[in-house]
């Protein structure tokens, strides 16, 4: 039986249905859809006491109705994020990286699940589960069948499933995506909250840089040369400036001045599906490093074999081609893939008995300029580091302390030695 407190729809009414009360009021219309909105609530009982709680809730919903700037969409997360990608600006590198979480993870798990239904718990729920386990299981032992037909598992060799965590910058990356999506749809008034911005999401790891020791720098890039002078001059090139993989792959000969010693970082070379472009530096700056004398020699002499490699196939050098062509054919408007150099310096690692990869010699002459005394502002320029240092020092945090030492060793040592005197009084 219908209630006994009918006031309109902008008052809202609560009603009596199947032994509780229903409390309803009108929330406006639905700014994607233009549906009527309404908020409800269920009231166990048809007490004295219930109705109490009835009459709250109504007034609780007034309030919220007053105090929002509109309407509250009931659009779920995956139309959200479809209009997000719509109209977000990102490197396409980073889109695909977005776009298989959101289709592995997010839209599997919250995809179906209305903006306005997401909360605080709702997130940290999910990002326990993965913590917990990647694929997401709910804890009961089972089989991982690799076909999805009728399969001899013997042959296919299924297994049993093990759990395994998601890593913790990886949920916090699926954080960042579902955080980013949801400030937009707060931005466009769909939502009045964002409430990715009170969930815990895991803490982040603090940098661990593990360079080559001195020892096992020099046996890589002995092995590089010996692989070829060109691949040992990439190596090189690495270890003594610092450089991304996408910077070498994006370097070309106009910006190396070897009268002056100078190279400039403008650009870096990228794949994304086997496609591959130029784009801005990672930080959208350039940036100038200054080479030593046997840089430049081992450059020139680089460049030098360079121009024999063109003039085999008939091609002339010019300052525009890329300094380190892909090892498959001499094509200078084809540049090293990034992909390319990581896999071929961690085979020659490997070969070597070095657990290590591409970006660790990046580490290495972070590590080797601050143990030798260099300030921490000149190598994160080198590094091509933001925040005037904040990230190198995050980074290498110990190395720092390491330096710091140092200048303290430094500073003492010149300063003059102060006469002390024993307990009694006399000179030692």
């Amino acid at each position: 039986m219908a209630s006994t407190r009918p006031s309109g729809r902008q008052r809202g009414n609560i009603e009596e249905r199947s032994g509780g009360l229903r409390v309803r009021l009108y929330a406006g219309e639905d700014p994607v859809t233009g549906k009527q909105v309404y908020l409800r609530e269920t009231i166990k009982g048809t007490d004295k006491a219930a109705w109490k709680k009835a009459n709250n809730k109504l007034a609780e919903f007034r309030t919220q109705v007053i105090k929002q700037r509109s309407t509250t969409s009931s659009v779920k997360l995956s139309y959200a994020i479809d209009e997000w990608l719509k109209t977000a600006e990102i490197e396409s590198s980073t889109r695909d990286g977005y776009v298989g979480y959101i289709d592995r993870v997010i839209k599997p798990t919250l995809g179906k699940t209305p903006i306005s239904k997401i909360g605080v718990r709702e997130l940290e729920s999910l990002y326990a589960l993965l913590r917990r386990c990647r694929k997401r299981c709910d804890g009961k032992p089972f089989v991982e069948h690799k076909q999805e037909v009728d399969h001899d598992c013997a042959v296919v060799n299924c297994k049993p499933h093990e759990c395994s965590p998601m890593a913790a910058s990886t949920v916090r990356q699926i954080h960042s995506i579902i955080s980013v999506v949801l400030g937009t749809a707060v931005r466009w008034e769909w939502i009045s909250s964002n409430p990715a911005l009170l969930a815990q999401k895991p803490r982040q790891k603090p940098p661990e840089p593990d360079p080559p020791t001195a020892a096992q720098a020099a046996r890589l890039v002995d092995r590089a040369f010996e692989l070829g002078d060109d691949w040992g001059t990439l190596v090189w090139l690495v270890m003594t400036t610092g450089m991304r993989r996408a910077e070498l792959a994006g370097l070309r000969w106009s910006r190396v001045d070897l009268d002056a010693e100078i190279i400039e970082i403008r650009r870096t070379f990228v794949q994304s599906k086997g496609v591959g472009r130029e784009k801005d530096t990672k930080t959208h700056q350039l940036r100038r490093l200054a080479l030593d004398s046997e840089t430049v020699a081992i450059l020139r002499a680089h460049k030098k074999w360079y121009a024999e490699q063109l003039a085999l196939v008939g091609l002339e050098f010019a300052e525009d081609m890329f300094v380190f062509m892909g090892s498959r054919s001499v094509d200078p408007n084809v540049p090293y893939p990034p992909d390319a150099i990581s896999r071929r310096y961690k085979r020659m690692a490997a070969a070597l008995g070095i657990d290590t990869h591409i970006h660790a010699l990046r580490h290495f002459s972070a590590t080797e300029l601050l143990t030798a005394g260099v300030d921490l502002r000149t190598v994160a320029g080198r590094l091509g580091h933001g925040g005037g240092g904040a990230t190198t020092l995050r980074v290498y945090a110990a190395w720092v302390a390491a330096s710091d030492r140092k200048a303290a060793e430094i500073l003492g040592s010149r300063l003059p030695k102060r006469v002390r005197s024993d307990s009694d009084g006399k000179e030692g």
